[in-house]
């Protein structure tokens, strides 16, 4: 797909991410905290709890919970700020988003006070279980490397010789279909990203010259998409004791996101002009490196769960959630804007144009992904007949992600990534709620989720006998077929929540604020040790830190 770049260049933009890949994989697995308004001012904190329309995808025995039907429908309003950092330099962004989240309908059958199971309910719901709209754009300040650098590195590895690597005529060899290259070393020399050491050589050298060269670089992400999951869920309680719930999820998902780094090089290492005996020459460069990238799908899951009330003060719950396992679509494209002057050149000069990965044509494949299976407890107390306080802790396997090509077979690289990069997730949240009146309720939470990623993934290196060593990032994809060279890496989450609550007869009406914060490391490109010297490349870095506040509102209807 072909994608319009600005022409100055200086402050463009960059290439970020990737599909069928270890990262893809844990990023379509994510939750975010969304539900009803009374769910989220106590912090999703009801595993214990029940009787609210969320608990459908969160324990399904709350829904064992309820003695009457519900109805209810839930407004999301959120205004989302991102601000991006890095080599001394910031911005902000901001937007937001209105959307009706959440609604559904719980029916219960009262099956007689002297039965075993007085109640046997059901009931089906719709909610956005996460949102990937994001932006965030910025300088990186001076860079000591580049990604071209990078390039040419594992094109040197793989001995990948110029005719692979490019073609006068797609008709009789496309390199991109025909040959077994990275896109990215393609696209890269093509656009005289990498050149090779002399005409004739099937060896090739960055933009970025350690000796002399000094750089900047900008980067501009633009994300969309959701997780949607349609629940039905059937439960009842054994004589008000036992509450359990059985529950299945179809969900939907759809992503998108374009993409673009720029870098603009003095002293760099440009290709020489036509005619010349050498391959590259001195002068400045300045390209735009520009990714799309769509996927969707769907997906179903299954989850269990029990309140178990011993006494009417205090309830314990249990959940436990199926992997969701999705059939994934795939298509992407990627792009190079570039710019090279030289004094070789002739004054005025210069080389310039736009490469697109097969010639415009999208990368497209189906794939499978298993998200991470995950298990939640809970413990709630009633204080006076008045103030509700609850606690919950939740294991998510996020090291337990699994991705398979369509026709199921492991891809046991990406797999083996999985753990390189991940770790198991500890979520913790608080609830409460007092009741002012018999009409009136307040209600706060908070919500603390630890970082997915391992220390030797986000630190990016570590350091052994021998000396440091990267830790690769791989995001090419198991066909090397995209040319997506950054990430992001999540740190803490955090959740603060309070509401408001009203109920009037069969009515009821809860709003809700939340604040989200999360930081994270954006990697330009992955750190690497370099094939011919070992010698250790730190990539540009920089920080993604975002602040959402929501205004959420649920009214509904018990009968």
């Amino acid at each position: 797909m072909n994608k319009n770049v600005l022409a100055g260049m200086l402050v463009a933009l960059p290439g970020a991410i990737m599909a069928q890949t270890a990262i893809d994989a844990y990023s379509i697995s994510q939750n975010d905290l969304r539900g009803s308004a009374r769910f989220m001012s106590m912090g999703g904190a009801f595993t214990a709890l029940g009787g609210d329309i969320s608990t459908l995808n969160q324990n399904p025995g709350g829904i064992g919970v309820y003695r009457s039907s519900d109805l209810s429908a839930t407004l999301d309003i959120t205004m989302q700020s991102s601000k991006f950092r890095a080599g001394g330099f910031s911005n902000t962004e901001n937007h937001t988003n209105v959307g009706c989240n959440s609604f559904g309908y719980v029916g219960a059958v009262n099956l007689g006070s002297n039965s075993a199971m007085p109640f046997f309910n059901w009931g089906a719901s719709y909610s956005r279980l996460a949102s990937f709209d994001r932006r965030y754009s910025g300088s990186m300040g001076a860079i000591a490397t580049s990604l071209t650098n990078l390039v040419a590195d594992f094109t040197n590895a793989d001995s990948w010789h110029q005719n692979e690597l490019y073609s006068n005529d797609y008709n009789v060899f496309n390199p991109y279909l025909d040959g077994g290259a990275p896109w990215t070393s393609i696209l890269m020399y093509s656009a005289y990203g990498i050149n090779p050491v002399s005409p004739d050589a099937n060896s090739y050298i960055g933009l970025y010259d350690y000796n002399r060269s000094v750089g900047s670089a900008a980067v501009s992400v633009e994300e969309k998409g959701h997780v949607d999951e349609y629940s039905i869920n059937f439960g009842g309680n054994v004589s008000d004791v036992v509450y359990w719930g059985i529950g299945f999820g179809i969900t939907d998902i759809d992503y998108r996101s374009r993409t673009f780094y720029s870098e603009s090089i003095d002293n760099a290492n440009v290709p020489a002009p036509n005619g010349s005996t050498d391959s590259y020459t001195s002068g400045t460069a300045d390209y735009t490196l520009g990714n799309y990238k769509h996927i969707w799908g769907s997906g179903f899951n299954f989850k269990a769960g029990l309140i178990f009330k011993p006494i009417n003060e205090f309830r314990l719950g249990i959940a436990v959630h199926t992997p969701t396992y999705y059939n994934l679509s795939y298509e992407g494209s990627g792009s190079m804007t570039y710019a090279y002057q030289s004094g070789a050149y002739g004054q005025g000069q210069t080389l310039k144009g736009t490469e697109v990965t097969d010639e415009g044509y999208l990368d497209e494949f189906d794939w499978k992904s298993r998200t991470p299976w995950r298990l939640m407890v809970g413990a709630a107390g009633v204080i006076g007949g008045r103030a509700i306080i609850s606690a919950d802790y939740e294991y998510r396997a996020s090291n337990d992600i699994k991705v398979q090509d369509f026709n199921g077979n492991d891809y046991a690289d990406i797999n083996s990534d999985v753990k390189t990069y991940y770790k198991a997730q500890n979520i913790m949240r608080l609830g409460l709620e007092y009741r002012l009146t018999p009409q009136f309720s307040l209600r706060a939470g908070y919500v603390y989720e630890t970082s997915p990623v391992t220390t030797e993934a986000m630190d990016g290196y570590s350091i052994t006998p021998n000396g440091p060593a990267a830790t690769y990032i791989y995001t090419s994809g198991p066909h090397d077929t995209e040319t997506l060279p950054s990430y992001t890496f999540d740190k803490t989450t955090q959740y603060i929540t309070c509401g408001l609550g009203y109920r009037y007869k069969n009515f009821y009406a809860d709003a809700a604020y939340v604040h989200r914060s999360r930081k994270s490391k954006f990697s330009a490109f992955t750190d690497y040790n370099e094939n011919a010297t070992g010698d250790l490349i730190i990539a540009p870095t920089g920080t993604v830190s975002d602040n959402n506040n929501s205004i959420v509102l649920t009214v509904g209807f018990r009968f």
